[in-house]
């Protein structure tokens, strides 16, 4: 990879995953929308209503492009999730400090892994030979990726609860939690008018459809955050032990700027991983205790008393 990209712009050798499936999805919903309005919105035998349903037009000639479209979307969409997992173990993007956080990221990944195959099953059992499957993994898919939304969207809110400097985190989860709130409300709309109205079912389902697209382009900025940042550099262990030694706010100034790489050398592991007495209050079993975790770097010392109501978590001044 280092030969591919340079160090400041390795992170495309990813972040191009979620940009590539969004696009796919996007063009080709754009693509049989556009088939449907030039051949005269004709009306397809599984079709209810007069607009056509997605899975309508998906159960046509362009069968094969739909099963193409969502093969990609789906895989690109878990490959996304479980690239972010990768580069938050890894310290390339900022860790999860609790088994909370790491839990609700490992179901986010296994909930997009059921909206993948959901998403995969339902363009091939299409509608129109295959309706009551077809609709059974339209459900799967609905559910699953509902599912690893509000499980990331949790796990980037304890995160940003730690790291409250860091403008990027609360912004990702803000943004993603704005865009799958919208959705989940229009897919229970959906739900409901699917049966009860169906042009305005077939309305949602289409807004539903190119809404997903963005909530897509949001793991862009989610692994574009890894820009610049070595292998490690953001690692648990590194900023736990850079908190301690009071370096905790530089630290987190640097990496809220965008494409920042100077965290600096690495300090001495402190008492609290074995340099001496062990700080059972401040580290137990690899977790993460709390902000208030190292009382010598917190908001309420001696040399920062004049400075306290301006702290963050980290015992610094936010940016």
């Amino acid at each position: 990879m280092g030969k591919v990209f340079s160090h400041d712009r390795h992170h495309w050798a990813y972040v191009w995953i979620p940009a590539f499936g969004a696009f796919v999805w996007f063009g080709t919903l754009w693509a049989m929308l556009i088939t449907w309005l030039a051949q005269g919105k004709p009306k397809y035998v599984t079709q209810q209503g007069s607009i056509a349903y997605i899975s309508d037009i998906g159960a046509s000639f362009l069968k094969p492009l739909f099963i193409v479209c969502c093969c990609i979307t789906g895989v690109t969409f878990f490959i996304s999730l479980t690239i972010e997992r990768w580069l938050r173990h890894t310290g390339r993007l900022i860790p999860d400090m609790r088994r909370r956080e790491r839990f609700l990221g490992r179901l986010a990944v296994f909930s997009s892994l059921v909206g993948c195959a959901g998403l995969i099953l339902l363009s091939i059992f299409d509608t129109g030979r295959h309706p009551s499957l077809h609709r059974v993994f339209l459900l799967v898919f609905i559910i699953g990726v509902g599912l690893s939304a509000i499980f990331t969207i949790a796990e980037y809110r304890w995160i940003s609860h730690d790291f409250t400097e860091i403008r990027k985190l609360r912004f990702a989860y803000i943004m993603k939690g704005s865009i799958a709130g919208i959705l989940i409300l229009c897919a229970i709309a959906f739900a409901i008018t699917l049966y009860t109205a169906p042009n305005v079912g077939a309305v949602l389902e289409w807004v539903i459809a190119f809404g997903y697209t963005f909530y897509l382009l949001t793991f862009v900025y989610d692994l574009r955050m890894a820009k610049g940042v070595h292998k490690g550099e953001l690692s648990q262990q590194r900023l736990l032990a850079m908190r301690q030694s009071g370096e905790g706010g530089e630290a987190m100034r640097e990496v809220n700027v965008a494409g920042g790489n100077t965290l600096g050398p690495l300090n001495p592991p402190p008492a609290a991983y074995g340099g001496g007495r062990r700080n059972n209050n401040a580290y137990q079993g690899n977790e993460y205790a709390g902000p208030n975790a190292f009382p010598d770097a917190g908001a309420t010392t001696t040399r920062g008393a004049g400075r306290g109501a301006n702290r963050s978590r980290w015992g610094q001044r936010r940016y």
